[in-house]
């Protein structure tokens, strides 16, 4: 039946499948298990293989020693050597951050974000902007101070009420 259409006869509450197919019923099918709970997974089984590797990697943690040693290899054993300070590198990460490619990319995320035309702004408010522009290109640092100015100079009047 493998790429035929079939139904499927399963009723809510039944514990069998019936499979129909050109009018002949097969079936009794049963389930191998229980049923399995939303996005839970059946893990596979683990042979004795697997179990084995396991004890020997635990012991090899606990004792320190590295697999190989215990692979059987004719490595001979040094005591460990001391400990040397691994080298580290500071994360900056204002460095990582993303900046606009230029001022002009800087206005038209501006306009996008207060959603009117710069060219419509007062003198002072484009001022402002090419001010803010000057001093840094960082998009989050350019779009918080843009709408903190924005909504400092807000005021009731403009507002019908």
């Amino acid at each position: 039946m493998a790429g035929e259409t079939v139904v499927l006869l399963w009723g809510l509450f039944d514990d069998e499948l019936y499979v129909e197919f050109d009018a002949e019923k097969f079936g009794p099918y049963r389930p191998v298990s229980g049923p399995i709970p939303l996005h839970r997974y059946r893990a596979f089984k683990r042979g004795k293989a697997d179990e084995r590797a396991d004890r020997i990697r635990a012991l090899a943690d606990q004792l320190d020693l590295p697999i190989s040693a215990l692979a059987g290899s004719d490595m001979h054993l040094a005591p460990p050597a001391a400990a040397m300070p691994l080298p580290h590198q500071p994360f900056d990460a204002a460095a990582h951050e993303y900046h606009f490619a230029g001022p002009i990319a800087a206005k038209l995320a501006i306009a996008a974000d207060l959603a009117r035309p710069l060219a419509k702004l007062a003198p002072e408010d484009r001022t402002f902007i090419d001010q803010v522009l000057a001093e840094t290109l960082n998009r989050n640092v350019v779009l918080a101070r843009v709408r903190d100015y924005f909504r400092s100079k807000q005021s009731g009047g403009d507002h019908a009420g």
